[in-house]
């Protein structure tokens, strides 16, 4: 039974990718598929209104901006939330993988690890990877949990979102999202899917430097607030 599980597509000028991936996410029989379109200047809100998905509009821009969107109009019976790229770089038929161990009460957020093997030739720049080696390097140095990528392919019970109350709007998302699971003492598991390259359109972070270095700063950014706010979080949680 997948009625209770939502899909969060963030969105920006990604017609082509959508007019591929959404024919196949209807194919799984999920409650809600929304793409949140985050001002698109192509045919992307036609495509999405073509094949009977959601269309979430945000205007401001940004990775987080859109993905919050998406959060707000989840339905009630949307129990389990998956995110996922636009791009096709992620595999749709790997959500039941992803979703199995929340439904079977066996975690509560659930990682997509693309392990290198994994990866499709020329699906990663080096910068990509370098990140996704540092990256939960910091976490494990901050907060004590190893986690093995930063992949936007996730998914996550509903209750424990919101419990997490995300905050950031740009590409640090991903950064506070598995932090912040530690910090509450989420069940975490990690299940390996395939990675492959962009088919269509254009890359918004890797292809160009200037995404690269935005993309860096916001996670790094990112990490930093969490960790010099941790003691506050953490002794707010305590019992007095």
């Amino acid at each position: 039974m997948r009625s209770n599980v939502a899909v969060i597509i963030p969105a920006l000028n990604e017609a082509e990718s959508l007019a591929i991936l959404l024919p196949q996410l209807a194919g799984l029989h999920l409650g809600q598929i929304l793409v949140c379109d985050n001002g698109s200047t192509d045919a992307t809100r036609e495509v999405i209104e073509a094949h009977g998905a959601t269309q979430v509009f945000e205007p401001i821009r940004g990775y987080g901006a859109a993905c919050a969107a998406g959060i707000r109009a989840l339905a009630p019976h949307s129990e389990i939330v998956a995110f996922m790229d636009a791009d096709l770089s992620d595999d749709p038929s790997k959500i039941p993988a992803l979703i199995a161990p929340i439904a079977n009460g066996e975690s509560d957020f659930v990682i997509g690890v693309r392990l290198p093997h994994l990866r499709e030739p020329g699906s990663t720049t080096f910068p990509q990877r370098f990140a996704n080696r540092l990256f939960p390097m910091l976490i494990k140095w901050g907060w004590g949990h190893a986690y093995s990528d930063l992949g936007p392919f996730r998914a996550i019970r509903r209750s424990s979102l919101t419990a997490i109350d995300m905050r950031d709007r740009a590409f640090g998302w991903t950064m506070e999202m598995q932090i912040r699971a530690v910090e509450l003492g989420l069940r975490i598991c990690e299940v390996p899917v395939p990675y492959r390259r962009r088919r269509a359109g254009t890359g918004k972070i890797s292809s160009t430097i200037r995404g690269v270095w935005l993309a860096a700063y916001w996670i790094t950014r990112t990490c930093l607030v969490l960790w010099l706010t941790k003691r506050r979080r953490l002794a707010h949680r305590r019992p007095s």
